[in-house]
C-alpha cells in the first residue's frame, strides 16, 4: 500500500514572494484576504476555507533562486459564483490591476478571469456554469 494514498486535500500553499511588501499589499489590500496568522516578516497566511496560503520568503528549506521577472512560478485558482467573476474583474480593474484574459465562458463550463499578482504569478477567478 502506498503511504501518499492518505492524502485527501492540499492542507496549504506556499507562494515564495519576491518583494513581500508588494505581494502583501495586494493579497491584503486588492483581494482583500485577511491575515490569519503572520509567524514572522517572511512568514504571513490567510485562511481560504479549508486552506491556508502563505506568503514567505524561501529560507527554512528551499534556497532555491528567486523564479526570474516576467515568468509565472504558479497559477493559483479561485471559486466564486458566477456573477462574482465579473464583480471580481470591476473591482480588479478599479484597484488598477491589468487583467490577462476578463470574464469569459468557457467550452468547458467555467467561467474565468485570469490576472498576475505582483511577482507575475497568474491567478484566476472562476466559476461553474
Amino acid at each position: 500500500m502506498n503511504p501518499f494514498g492518505g492524502i485527501r486535500a492540499v492542507d496549504y500553499t506556499v507562494i515564495f514572494a519576491r518583494d513581500m511588501a508588494a505581494m502583501r499589499a495586494f493579497y491584503e489590500e486588492v483581494l482583500g484576504f485577511a491575515v490569519a496568522r503572520t509567524l514572522s516578516s517572511g512568514w504571513i497566511e490567510y485562511q481560504l476555507g479549508g486552506n491556508t496560503l502563505a506568503l514567505a520568503r524561501p529560507s527554512l528549506t528551499a534556497q532555491d533562486a528567486p523564479t526570474p521577472a516576467g515568468s509565472a512560478a504558479l497559477q493559483l485558482a479561485f471559486k466564486v459564483s458566477a456573477p462574482q467573476v465579473d464583480q471580481c474583474a470591476e473591482e480588479l480593474l478599479r484597484q488598477g490591476v491589468d487583467l490577462v484574459s476578463p470574464p469569459t465562458d468557457r467550452a468547458f463550463g467555467h467561467r474565468t478571469l485570469f490576472f498576475r499578482d505582483p511577482d507575475g504569478n497568474l491567478l484566476e477567478v472562476f466559476a461553474e456554469i
